[in-house]
């Protein structure tokens, strides 16, 4: 069998964004950061003397995928990436109270791509809005209709 075990960011400043996703979210640490370094860690990801600081966050509970924040010791700039560029585009939340995360979302350093839109009916809500962490990750925050 298979099944997804994480989400992987790297981050310009790891223990800035992983504040972000604690505060705004409720991510919890799963484990204390490490620095990943050495023979083992360069062959794997193919980049020689590669230093790592890696935080990881449970998203939900311990025993599901989990978000982990890599901070290079060697970074390539680059712009914020757009909704339509190729690769990887986001990753979708369930809230249970969109304009409650929003508001989070914006006072810890994030930004809206978007406007929350009802992608639903009237009578089933599916409330949506693309939003951005403060290093311009891409996030689709969903609010289903109250069950």
């Amino acid at each position: 069998g298979m099944r997804l075990k994480h989400i992987s960011l790297t981050a310009r400043d790891a223990d800035r964004l992983a504040s972000f996703y604690r505060e705004t979210f409720g991510f919890e640490d799963r484990r204390p950061p490490k620095r990943l370094s050495g023979e083992a860690v360069s062959r794997g990801n193919g980049l020689p003397s590669t230093e790592i600081y890696a935080v990881w966050l449970n998203v939900t509970s311990q025993d599901d995928p989990f978000l982990e924040i890599m901070e290079y010791s060697e970074t390539i700039r680059r712009p914020w990436p757009a909704v339509n560029e190729p690769g990887y585009g986001h990753v979708a939340l369930e809230v249970h109270d969109l304009t409650a995360v929003v508001e989070n979302v914006l006072h810890f350093g994030g930004s809206l791509q978007g406007e929350i839109t009802n992608f639903g009916t009237g009578e089933k809500p599916l409330l949506i809005v693309y939003a951005r962490d403060p290093e311009g990750n891409i996030l689709e925050l969903e609010q289903a209709s109250v069950r």
